[in-house]
């Protein structure tokens, strides 16, 4: 199998390698760089700041940013060895969302090789450049140009080669799968060649030109076409190495005492019987993250049910106190009442003179990421060096983060992230990464810390509760006169109406969290667009119209509203609207965010003895410029759309005195096969627009579609996220 879309850093895994070869290096020096990359040209690559679609501001990502400084020093962006191989850095991760293959596609595009000619190289931060945080749907409108524009560029000045040395004019040269030919007399030769050479170690030693010219669209020869993910014959046949699966040399297995609690203060502890076991390692350390002290106590030992088995003689010594937290039962009122200054409407007046208005709350439960692989870490020191292969979507964040804590220079710490099982924005934070790295300094051994499925539900940050209020009103021609809407705790992302309305104003107000909260696919786009598309059927109830015909009638002319249009004319809308039962019934939504578009519906059968929502069939419509790899975006959309049913349905964290009450799969529901609903799914493909990210967007329409279908067939708005029907619910009270 090619390895241009195997495991990252440094090359790949070979299987018939011994465990102890894996990442043996730790230190990067020119001559280490060479011998896993092998000899040849090191292009170096500077990404400008004006990089297409560049994000406005940008946003932290606790502890490393959306733009990172890209490859513009030491760093490369390209290497091409003597025996022809091409390898492409990038400080990207792959987390199942499909970058290796985009980014691949984009280097063999500009460098005129097939996919399988790349080896691309992902988050190493001791061998790649940085690029920035892996999230915000950023990889595809920033990193997807700079890795075009870096082998571009190394296209460019191979062919300028070339040219000089057949006294010839570079336009008259032919570039195809690694080699430069001159039309005519049949002469040839390979990247490798120019690279190597005397004049090739000096052209590139100079200042990259500014005048990179990328391949237009209409010639494209990769980008554009259907590419398969080239490792899921090594998915499916658990071949993958995943940062779980990194072994090291002396290797100890590690377990942290947690705290019984949220807040919980630790009194007291004796270690002595731990310690007293063969081989086992106790730390008891204070460790400072995010600006937050805490004791960490940990157990390493050679095999995992050892450390169990130290943990749990310690914990018996421990004594802990516990102040009062909050209940899952009572969390809206909670944050509600610890609210920031919630501002009143200021379109009061407007409201008073409106035909009609509205006025509507809408809630939003806590979720887990879910991810499929649990948070790991294996952390090797040598001497102040370390080295640390985690899951993490933020190698560089946390590379700066497991440094400040563990008090060595950012410098000394190089963080390798395999591409591992999932993280829809849950795998920020340093984390598993920082405590396997205490433990491994203490015990003088590489460590290798897993989290369980319960840590996972239960210390990683959550998808943020919210509380949404809107209020409008509607004059006598059914137009909005007035709209506002204040998001309580869980965020501001696409807050603002895309319809048209008289005054707008929408707000986000902070709360102090009961649980700790972060980034989430879509941010907090899934509540607001939750909240404003069920808002906008109650509105058009409250006008006597049909939610397609009321949305249209406030929409102008342009992507959303083709979307929408898309997506009902693929539906059917008016005819299955005539279709609608008290256990049947059709809804739908759209929204922006991230620079793309998308529009659902949904059909949905209630049970009439017990409540049970059942969605049978989705059609979304979702655009996002210019498509780079229709396999890939279509797995994107498929995948966000089934993420959003558990999130619509069932997916809420619970909690009761400080501890979640259904921290395992057993209890905390996700979506099986068996929910899988019909999709239709229409990808509107606009060539004369740049490429946006999709891995957030198309999660964001399919919850309120859902909510308005069980509106339309019961007459029961469900105003809360998951959308539940009282079990007692019968045929007679729908």
């Amino acid at each position: 199998m090619p390895r241009s879309f195997r495991n990252a850093a440094p090359v790949g895994f070979d299987f018939d390698e011994p465990a102890d070869s894996y990442y043996q290096t730790s230190e990067l020096t020119r001559r280490g760089f060479v011998q896993i990359l092998g000899a040849g040209l090191l292009i170096a690559v500077s990404t400008p700041s004006a990089v297409a679609q560049q994000r406005r501001g940008g946003r932290g990502g606790r502890g490393g940013g959306f733009n990172g400084a890209g490859a513009r020093t030491v760093s490369a962006r390209v290497h091409i060895g003597n025996d022809g191989s091409i390898t492409v850095m990038t400080g990207k991760v792959e987390a199942g969302q499909g970058s290796r293959a985009e980014l691949t596609m984009a280097a063999a595009e500009e460098l005129r090789v097939p996919v399988s000619r790349i080896q691309l190289l992902m988050a190493d931060t001791g061998m790649v450049p940085d690029d920035g945080i892996t999230a915000g749907s950023g990889t595809t409108p920033r990193s997807v140009p700079a890795v075009r524009q870096g082998c571009a560029a190394a296209r460019q000045l191979l062919v300028g080669l070339a040219a000089s040395r057949w006294q010839v004019e570079p336009g008259s040269l032919l570039v195809q799968d690694g080699k430069i030919s001159q039309s005519g007399n049949g002469q040839a030769i390979g990247y490798e060649a120019l690279a190597a050479s005397d004049e090739g170690v000096k052209a590139f030693g100079q200042p990259l030109p500014s005048d990179i010219t990328l391949t237009p669209l209409k010639e494209w020869k990769v980008l554009g076409t259907p590419v398969a993910r080239n490792d899921r014959h090594d998915l499916v046949t658990g071949r993958h190495p995943y940062p779980s699966d990194v072994i090291r040399p002396g290797m100890l297995h590690a377990k942290v005492l947690r705290p019984p609690s949220y807040g919980a203060k630790l009194e007291s502890i004796d270690l002595s019987a731990a310690r007293a076991m063969e081989g086992v390692v106790a730390v008891h350390e204070k460790v400072r993250e995010a600006g937050v002290e805490k004791d960490l106590i940990a157990f390493a030992a050679p095999t995992t049910f050892a450390a169990d088995q130290a943990m749990a003689a310690a914990a018996k010594t421990a004594k802990w106190t516990a102040p009062p937290h909050p209940s899952s039962k009572t969390l809206f009122e909670y944050l509600r009442e610890h609210a920031r200054n919630i501002p009143a409407n200021p379109f009061s007046d407007q409201l008073s003179k409106a035909v009609k208005t509205l006025r509507a709350t809408y809630n939003v439960s806590y979720i887990q990421h879910s991810p499929m692989e649990p948070r790991s870490a294996v952390a090797e020191w040598e001497g102040d060096k370390l080295t640390v292969w985690m899951a993490t979507q933020n190698p560089f964040g946390c590379k700066t983060g497991i440094g400040q804590a563990t008090g060595v220079d950012p410098a000394n710490v190089r963080v390798i992230v395999p591409d591992f099982g999932g993280g829809f924005g849950g795998k920020h934070t340093p984390d598993a990464g920082l405590e396997a790295a205490v433990i491994a300094r203490a015990a003088g051994k590489p460590v290798s810390l897993r989290w369980t499925r319960a840590e996972e539900f239960t210390w990683a940050y959550f998808r943020p509760a919210g509380v949404i209020d809107i209020e409008a009103g509607l004059d006598r021609d059914n137009k909005i006169t007035s709209w506002h809407h204040v998001n309580i705790n869980s965020g501001g992302n696409a807050m603002d109406t895309p319809y048209r309305t008289g005054g707008a104003r929408s707000q986000s107000v902070n709360s102090d969290p009961p649980l700790k909260h972060g980034s989430y696919r879509g941010l907090a786009a899934t509540a607001n667009i939750f909240a404003r598309e069920s808002f906008m059927d109650e509105l058009a109830a409250a006008a006597n119209l049909d939610p397609l015909e009321f949305r249209v009638s406030h929409l102008q002319e342009g992507r959303l509203l083709d979307v929408l249009k898309a997506a009902t004319d693929k539906f059917k809308w008016a005819e299955r609207v005539k279709l609608k039962t008290p256990t049947r019934g059709f809804g739908l939504a759209c929204g922006t965010e991230k620079g793309s578009f998308v529009a659902a519906c949904a059909e949905v059968a209630v049970d009439a003895d017990n409540g049970v929502i059942s969605v049978k069939h989705v059609c979304q419509a979702f655009e996002c410029g210019t498509i780079l790899n229709p396999d890939g975006l279509m797995s994107q959309v498929q995948g966000a759309i089934i993420m959003g049913l558990g999130a619509a349905l069932r997916e809420k964290m619970e909690f009761e005195n400080g501890k979640i009450t259904n921290a395992s799969f057993w209890q905390y529901d996700v979506p099986r096969l068996k929910d899988m609903p019909e999709l239709d799914i229409i990808l509107l493909n606009r060539a004369d627009l740049p490429s946006a990210g999709a891995g957030e967007t198309p999660i964001v329409a399919i919850a309120p579609a859902i909510a308005n279908a069980v509106y339309q067939a019961t007459g029961r708005r469900i105003r809360q996220m998951p959308i539940q029907l009282s079990a007692a619910t019968t045929a007679a009270k729908l």
